[in-house]
């Protein structure tokens, strides 16, 4: 106990880190007092509140925001998307690849690009979610003004939104994004443990200790998950004499089991929620009607088929992109290093590249059972609510933020030659060779 409050003295002692620690929950109060905020034109007294299934996942990672028909009701949500669409196009489309490669003026381009195209996700949202999910009774003055103004106010909240998480990142602690989205999930989980108590009863309080007993034991995997790594030992050549290298230093290169960390789970959570929104807009129609019922629900084996493959990929696609092997080849044979056995230059390259894609694959499977837990536990008894802290996308983006975010107060106190907030001295993070 008394280490514990050593170091958050010593937190607080670093005027950089408590500085940034005070904008951060500035900035989370200001979002937070946001999501309060209804629509006008809105009687908040009538809003028919959670729809279920995934609107409920979905009101989760807002806050409340998306039943309170809040001016921040889609969040961030739309952010993400436009993120995801504009680092396909970096892979799949020469020009936003070249844009990648410029340096700081194409990630400004990149990011310009992906601010418009946010609006234009956004506008497309807001108006499936105010034609279908916020009730007509609730609605003061229906009509095209309220349609066209709620939808430029959505807009704005979005943006506004991500203008928040950039300063978080800029100017707090941790990743403002992931942050947004982890106070949403917070803020829920004190509700959800009430419901699941009160649903149990007095008799059933075993059966929530183990319920309680089981969601530790699944935090503990995914905490092994996210900190498991692969060395792969490299020598520093002494010297060259013909086409041969003598070693001198030797180091490693770690690779984690989940070099990706949370943002396959943000990615493909961002990318689930589209259909069933989108689907309002045509819920007369057959094809509407399907898509809305069967993607609004969470426990259907079409969601969590689909929600399951889209981790899968992004968990790979992401990995390619903080993992780049050709880099890390490059910089080795640049700083005189080899794996030893392995030629330098394109043979290390491929001899990563098959070493990320055996130990990736069990990760994402795992990232993707643990996503898709919440269907069974729904189906086991337990309530909706704290079901998606049971396992899944929520209880994944909880761990994934909080040892990120630990991350970077550990290095300022290491950086200050402080001790560190473990015993170790050290929380392992993402791979400061893949960083660098």
């Amino acid at each position: 106990m008394k280490r514990f409050f050593t170091t958050i003295k010593n937190i607080f002692s670093i005027e950089d880190l408590r500085v940034r620690i005070l904008n951060t929950i500035g900035f989370l109060i200001i979002f937070r007092l946001g999501s309060y905020i209804v629509l006008p034109g809105v009687d908040p007294n009538l809003l028919s509140g959670n729809q279920g299934g995934i609107f409920d996942l979905l009101n989760t990672f807002l806050g409340g925001s998306f039943s309170r028909a809040s001016i921040f009701a889609l969040g961030i949500m739309p952010y993400i998307s436009a993120s995801i669409v504009v680092q396909l196009l970096t892979v799949a489309v020469p020009h936003f690849t070249k844009l990648q490669k410029e340096g700081e003026s194409g990630r400004k381009k990149l990011n310009q690009f992906t601010r418009v195209l946010t609006i234009i996700i956004t506008a497309a949202q807001s108006y499936g979610y105010i034609r279908a999910t916020v009730n007509a009774e609730a609605i003061l003055n229906p009509g095209m003004f309220f349609t066209v103004s709620s939808i430029i106010i959505l807009i704005a909240g979005t943006m506004f939104c991500m203008w928040l998480g950039e300063r978080i990142t800029d100017k707090g602690i941790g990743n403002g994004i992931s942050m947004l989205i982890m106070i949403g999930i917070v803020s829920r989980f004190p509700a959800a443990i009430y419901q699941e108590i009160d649903a149990k009863g007095m008799n059933g309080m075993l059966l929530f200790i183990l319920e309680v007993l089981a969601l530790f034991f699944v935090v503990v995997g995914v905490i092994a998950l996210t900190q498991a790594t692969r060395r792969i030992p490299v020598q520093y050549a002494k010297q060259v004499v013909g086409n041969k290298l003598y070693g001198g230093k030797r180091d490693f290169i770690p690779l984690k089991l989940n070099s990706a960390g949370v943002m396959p789970i943000i990615f493909a959570q961002a990318l689930m929620f589209i259909p069933p929104l989108v689907a309002q807009i045509w819920q007369d129609s057959d094809l509407g009607s399907y898509v809305g019922s069967t993607f609004a629900d969470f426990t259907s084996w079409q969601y969590n088929l689909l929600f399951a493959v889209l981790i899968l990929i992004f968990t790979f696609f992401y990995t390619a992109i903080t993992v780049p092997s050709n880099d890390i080849a490059d910089n080795l044979k640049r700083n005189g290093g080899f794996v030893p056995g392995i030629k330098p230059g394109k043979q290390t390259a491929e001899f990563i590249d098959s070493i990320l894609s055996k130990i990736t694959l069990p990760g994402a499977i795992f990232l993707a059972a643990v996503a898709i837990l919440p269907a069974f536990a729904v189906k086991a008894g337990i309530t909706q609510n704290f079901a998606q802290f049971y396992g899944g996308t929520s209880l994944l983006i909880l761990v994934g933020v909080v040892l990120d975010t630990l991350q970077q107060v550990e290095s300022y106190l290491l950086m200050r030659h402080y001790e560190g907030m473990m015993k170790s001295g050290r929380v392992k993070g993402r791979s400061q060779f893949a960083a660098a």
